[in-house]
């Protein structure tokens, strides 16, 4: 009539029984029979909570659970599970002092238990009417279902259990614990219904999480992903999923620049799943492309591209995209030949872009490389083919003007000369450097010359002194070509201009003088020289004979003036011509007395005193035409020696023969050399030096009006000579 609390005051006064445990049993079963839920529910907690330990407290724990159930008391049936699973769980204090193994019973109830309050708050968290406990319900459940894993790992529902868990967090958006437990699902148990959909699902979970995660840990993530995907590829090879993840790895793989593994997986996929749809095969083949292309495989990702253009639709907007990288893969087997110096190779490659990429941009690139290459095997024909194929397809290309020196080159190398002028005309209208323009014209003239197109070449030379008056010195060498070409031309009077402009602008140099300017004006001088020589030169001494002679010596003073200012260029040659002709001036006014026009009135002993003075006055310039020649032997000592020298070294032969005109004797090997003293004039075995003849001094008893003419010549010849003096000085310095 007391219920449970009157068994317990009579069991405290009267001491423990054994038949304790049945009074609460009969109690708790009289009281369901009677539809006394609570209190039948109560009778069974009272002995469990008074006995923890006893034997039958697991069962009395059951028995009110079903005794709820019975009742319709959902939420206490929870309660009552919960609290048997905590108060029976494996690890619970119950269980060491009893053993497990000997409740089987009891320990099916917990498994089941457990896995009833894992799914009762699952649910309770999926249901949408709850969500303002979807995180207590989301606690619980994960907290059974761990239990239940921990209790029951190798339990053959624990897989299905993992599974669960796994979903949950998922549901959870927990991504990271979610792919966790979907491996340990997939991979960590027998092989089940749910392994590969497990597999498959932690790499959805993994790639879920890397949407979210913060940017520091992204890359470690990515590497879990790729992990997980290529896990998942070997072990279900055979899931419809298997190639989608594995070609979503190889993206991945390329995009750490992982390119080996990415290689490697892409080409897996290319030949495991060649049935799979061609989207899949093509994106694999394009990062097989790529990883290639980055690991300088260049002729792997060739056949790549191939591939994948293959593969791609012809309106796709990344198709001329794959043009370019597949011409830039061939474009690289060419340097790569190119560095091993294997230039046939490069050129071929070169040239092979055009063939299977024409509208890529790196195309002129590649063919203007091939002919360079072409260029070091001198393989000139071919290499002319290519830059003139050039210049037509790309007019507005920045390499132009490096293909119209290359061509000027070529076509020069070739021996097609004509058109390598033309190309050097081109390069100077192209160019806006000074100095190649200048370069380019000179090169284009002497072209021409070697053609012996002589109007171009004129023309060119033209062209360079009007652009380019400055540097002196390359302008006057351009217009001594100009006055070389008029002389062919046989156009004497622009000839004689342009040297009087090199005169000219020499002269006006200044700071911009050098010795090959003075070398060019020195020359130009001496031929504008020539007409006062001649004009000296025809001057005959006839009758009227004082005005004849006057104006003889005039034209003399002015031929020497002029061949006397060329000493001032110190140039070795010209100083040498200009000594020459001074000389042969003096030599030439001494024969012009000697042979000129002798007065018809003087008789037979007043022509031979005419004749003594005209001797007189005669050699001494025969005697200055000596020591002038002889001044050019001075430059000998100088180490100068040209043709001047040499026509000096005849005159004076012709002059004095005894000096200069001895013969060579060939001598005879001698064994020993004796020391014989040798004196200059003097002959061996001869202590006295042989005398020279003096000249003879010349009378001077003219005994008439034209010996009174010559007496005047040898007063007037006195600035002749102070001009030859300073002639010699010039020499000498």
């Amino acid at each position: 009539l007391g219920g449970p609390a009157s068994v317990v005051e009579y069991f405290e006064k009267k001491g423990v029984r054994q038949y304790e445990a049945s009074i609460y049993s009969h109690l708790g079963e009289y009281y369901l029979s009677k539809r006394r839920y609570g209190d039948a529910a109560e009778s069974y907690n009272t002995f469990v909570q008074r006995n923890p330990l006893n034997k039958v407290s697991p069962h009395f724990h059951i028995r009110v659970i079903e005794i709820y159930l019975k009742g319709g008391f959902p939420k206490l049936v929870v309660d009552s599970k919960k609290n048997f699973s905590t108060t029976y769980g494996l690890r619970a204090s119950y269980w060491s002092y009893f053993d497990i193994n000997a409740y089987p019973d009891v320990i099916g109830f917990l498994k089941s238990n457990l896995i009833d309050l894992a799914n009762h708050y699952h649910a309770l968290y999926q249901n949408k009417r709850l969500r303002k406990f979807k995180d207590e319900n989301f606690s619980e459940a994960k907290h059974w279902y761990r239990e239940y894993l921990d209790s029951f790992p190798e339990d053959l529902e624990a897989p299905v259990i993992n599974y669960q868990l796994a979903d949950l967090f998922l549901e959870h958006k927990d991504y990271r614990d979610a792919a966790v437990e979907y491996e340990r699902t997939s991979y960590n148990y027998a092989p089940h219904k749910k392994s590969s959909e497990a597999g498959y699902a932690a790499v959805f979970a993994y790639r879920e999480y890397l949407k979210v995660v913060e940017q520091s840990k992204r890359n470690l993530i990515k590497l879990e992903v790729i992990r997980s995907s290529i896990k998942f590829g070997e072990v279900y090879p055979e899931h419809v999923k298997a190639p989608v993840v594995l070609v979503a790895a190889t993206d991945d793989l390329y995009g750490i620049k992982d390119y080996v593994l990415a290689i490697k997986v892409g080409m897996d996929v290319i030949n495991r799943y060649p049935g799979i749809d061609k989207k899949y095969i093509r994106s694999a083949w394009l990062v097989v492309a790529h990883s290639s292309f980055d690991l300088t495989l260049y002729v792997e990702a060739e056949t790549a591209y191939q591939k994948v253009i293959g593969l791609t639709d012809k309106k796709a907007k990344d198709r001329e995209k794959l043009f370019e990288n597949l011409a830039a893969s061939i474009y690289k087997q060419g340097e790569q030949a190119r560095k091993l110096e294997d230039h046939r190779a490069a050129a071929d490659h070169f040239l092979r872009v055009a063939k299977a990429a024409p509208a890529s941009s790196i195309r002129p690139t590649a063919e203007y490389d091939a002919a360079a290459s072409l260029i070091t095997l001198k393989l000139w024909g071919e290499a002319a083919g290519v830059l003139e194929s050039f210049r037509r397809n790309y007019p507005k290309n920045k390499l132009q003007t490096e293909v119209t020196k290359k061509l000027a080159v070529i076509y020069k190398e070739d021996g097609k000369l004509l058109l390598a002028a033309g190309e050097f005309e081109r390069i100077e209208k192209e160019s806006k450097d000074e100095s190649i323009r200048r370069e380019a014209l000179q090169q284009a003239a002497e072209l021409y010359e070697q053609v012996n197109n002589q109007d171009k070449a004129l023309s060119v030379y033209t062209r360079y002194v009007e652009y380019f008056p400055k540097p002196v010195e390359l302008s006057l060498e351009m217009r001594s070509k100009i006055a070389e070409v008029y002389k062919k031309q046989n156009k004497k009077k622009l000839y004689v201009k342009q040297l009087q402009l090199i005169v000219a602008i020499d002269l006006k140099a200044g700071k911009e003088r050098t010795d090959r300017t003075k070398y060019l004006a020195a020359n130009a001088s001496l031929y504008l020289a020539q007409p006062s020589i001649r004009r000296f030169k025809v001057v005959e001494l006839v009758k009227p004979f004082k005005k004849n002679l006057n104006k003889k010596k005039s034209r003399m003073k002015k031929a020497i003036d002029a061949l006397t200012r060329l000493v001032d260029y110190e140039v070795g040659e010209v100083t040498a011509a200009a000594t020459y002709e001074i000389a042969e001036i003096y030599f030439h006014f001494s024969r012009a007395l000697m042979e000129s026009e002798r007065p018809d009135n003087l008789n037979e002993l007043q022509l031979e005193q005419y004749e003594l003075v005209l001797e007189e006055q005669a050699y001494p310039f025969e005697e200055k035409a000596i020591n002038v020649h002889e001044k050019n032997l001075e430059l000998l000592d100088l180490g100068i020696y040209n043709k001047w020298i040499d026509h000096s070294i005849a005159k004076l032969a012709d002059l004095m023969p005894a000096r200069y005109a001895k013969p060579e004797e060939a001598e005879q090997f001698v064994e020993s050399i004796q020391s014989v003293p040798v004196v200059h004039g003097v002959k061996p075995g001869n202590e006295q030096p042989t005398p020279e003849k003096s000249p003879k001094e010349p009378e001077n008893d003219a005994a008439d009006v034209q010996a009174e003419i010559l007496q005047d010549t040898i007063l007037k010849t006195s600035q002749a000579s102070v001009i030859s003096t300073r002639s010699e000085a010039v020499i000498l310095r």
